[in-house]
């Protein structure tokens, strides 16, 4: 008997569904742009271009993008700046509103052809069509320019740059350097060391040869120097905060430049020189402040932080401030964990000794204070903080946060805290000097088996420093032998004291007494102890708060002439 055997239908081979001519040429491009087979894909192109297939914004996009790609081999050069000048015609030609992508793609073309003033022309047409430049787009303009050292070219770039938005980094900042060293405009070279400055902390090798071979240079040593007393540099410093003047070149003469290290403790190994640790402008010290400020009135009642920044106008000396939540609840997650007094003791402790027997001030929760005043174990204490004016309490469903912020930023000393502060810096505009700030500010801790150790911040900061002797320091990046010192430029100008009306020994010594030989003397100085500050509920007794305070001043016996707070007939508990 005959069997009939049936094949599964799983195991017959399905015949692909067959592609169109347009579906065809999509795949085959997709695979020549994988594979950067520019030949293959212009030959695709040709075949299109003849049989009428449609051509997309994407097929002419990745045309552009693979002729770009493929300039940097000199044999077929040419031909590809050609080709793609072609398919730029064509997009053009059909109506397709070309995109970032594709005027990246035809300025590195036109720049490599040597036509920046095309490139230029494309990149400032972008507003016709209503795109957004990215830095990809104006750096093949720009390097064209500088490049060719068309340097009035190039900084007209850099300025179209800056009007629609499109930062410069490095690379474009060192670029902008060496064409204004090499056609000599000293004044120009100034002013990039200081973007420089501000955009890197640490420069690559490139453009440290730049800058080293500007200073080594009888053009820079020509430069004429600007006169100032040393009153209005260091005035210039102390604005800036620190680390910079921005007055122009100080000194005459030729221009020492060496290669060396900057030790531990921030002093040059070259020429002696201390660094400091830099701080943010005053003009960013206020917009941060204004910021934090009106963020935390959008957030707390306004009524009450109003109040608090009243009332710190009035009690502007203290030198550093305490985020005392954060301290008291470092390592308290355990079965038995809770608010460590011990551990902001420590802390307040620490921070008076090191401040000639003067007071810190700490934030910390009017809730959190109460239930402190009612522990007889902590009671007496707490008192003895209030009456040395530590403490200031913060009203019930307030965020403690924007007060302890807002104090460190407006009063602008050293802030205790190891929280980081994420939350608020992404809310506050401008946030870029924000780490700048913490750097200079934030003081970290540890508790390891009860013992405290505080991180001060760093001696000096590892950024490009212009002093007010008139010397440069840039650090180098890259390793050292050592952790401990850093590889940095030296750049020092003996006429320096000439240029400030000064010999070198009254500069040094005005330098030095300018708080730069101390960091951590400068931020805490002396401070006169201020009143303890409170909030209370509206249902609080004023006659117990009257008493209370009476009891404190009496058990202390601290001053009683201190100047009241805005809330001082209110102690706590709510």
């Amino acid at each position: 008997m005959a069997t009939t055997t049936h094949s599964s239908p799983y195991k017959q081979n399905k015949k692909k569904p067959h592609q169109n001519p347009g579906s065809q040429f999509h795949f085959n491009l997709n695979s020549c742009s994988k594979s950067k087979d520019l030949c293959g894909a212009i030959a695709l192109y040709e075949t299109a271009v003849l049989q009428n297939i449609r051509i997309s914004h994407h097929h002419l996009n990745t045309l552009l993008y693979l002729c770009s790609q493929a300039i940097t081999d000199p044999p077929t050069k040419e031909l590809t700046i050609e080709h793609g000048f072609r398919i730029f015609s064509h997009m053009e030609s059909i109506g397709i509103k070309p995109n970032e992508a594709s005027i990246t793609a035809v300025s590195r073309l036109a720049a490599a052809k040597g036509d920046g003033d095309y490139a230029f022309a494309l990149v400032k047409r972008m507003g016709e069509y209503g795109i957004t430049p990215r830095l990809r787009t104006c750096d093949p303009v720009l390097f064209s320019f500088t490049g060719s050292l068309q340097a009035d070219k190039a900084y007209e770039v850099e300025e179209h740059m800056g009007r629609v938005g499109v930062s410069t980094e490095e690379p474009e900042i060192a670029a902008l350097l060496k064409v204004s060293a090499e056609t000599g405009r000293g004044e120009r070279v100034y002013g990039y060391l200081q973007k420089l400055r501000k955009t890197v902390r640490c420069v690559t090798e490139d453009t440290t040869n730049i800058i080293e071979n500007w200073f080594n240079c009888e053009k820079a040593s020509e430069v004429e120097s600007i006169h100032y007393d040393v009153g209005l540099v260091k005035d210039a410093v102390s604005r800036n905060g620190g680390g910079w003047h921005g007055l122009g070149w100080l000194g005459r003469g030729k221009w020492l430049v060496r290669r060396g290290d900057v030790d531990s403790s921030g002093r040059c190994c070259s020429c002696g020189d201390q660094l400091v640790c830099a701080d943010i402008e005053d003009t960013e010290t206020q917009k941060f402040a204004q910021s934090v400020a009106g963020l935390a009135m959008e957030r707390e009642v306004k009524a009450n932080f109003n109040e608090f920044q009243d009332w710190l106008e009035k009690h502007a000396d203290y030198e550093a401030i305490v985020d005392g939540a954060n301290v008291g609840l470092y390592q308290q997650n355990f079965a038995d964990g809770g608010f460590s007094v011990s551990q902001l003791d420590a802390v307040v402790k620490d921070l008076y000794n090191r401040n000639e027997k003067r007071w810190p001030l700490v934030i910390l929760h009017s809730k959190r204070l109460r239930a402190l005043l009612e522990n007889p174990t902590h009671s007496k204490l707490v008192e003895e903080w209030m009456g040395n004016g530590v403490l200031y309490a913060t009203p019930p469903g307030s965020n403690d946060d924007w007060y302890w912020l807002y104090a460190a930023v407006k009063l602008g000393c050293l802030l205790v805290t190891n929280d980081e502060m994420w939350d608020h810096i992404f809310e506050i505009v401008g946030s870029s000097f924000i780490l700048r700030w913490k750097e200079r500010h934030q003081v970290r801790y540890t508790f390891h088996k009860g013992n405290l150790r505080l991180q001060m911040p760093p001696p000096y900061s590892l950024v490009i420093q212009e002093l007010g002797n008139g010397s440069w320091h840039v650090p180098i990046a890259g390793t050292s032998s050592e952790e401990s010192v850093k590889p940095c430029l030296c750049i020092t100008k003996p006429g320096a004291s000439d240029a400030l009306c000064l010999n070198e020994a009254q500069v040094e010594n005005e330098i030095q007494g300018s708080g730069h030989a101390s960091f951590e003397k400068e931020l805490l100085k002396s401070c006169d102890p201020a009143t303890v500050t409170s909030h209370n509920s509206k249902n609080e007794s004023k006659d117990f708060s009257h008493r209370y305070i009476a009891e404190c001043a009496a058990t202390t016996g601290k001053r009683k002439d201190r100047s009241p707070s805005p809330s001082q007939d209110h102690i706590l508990l709510n």
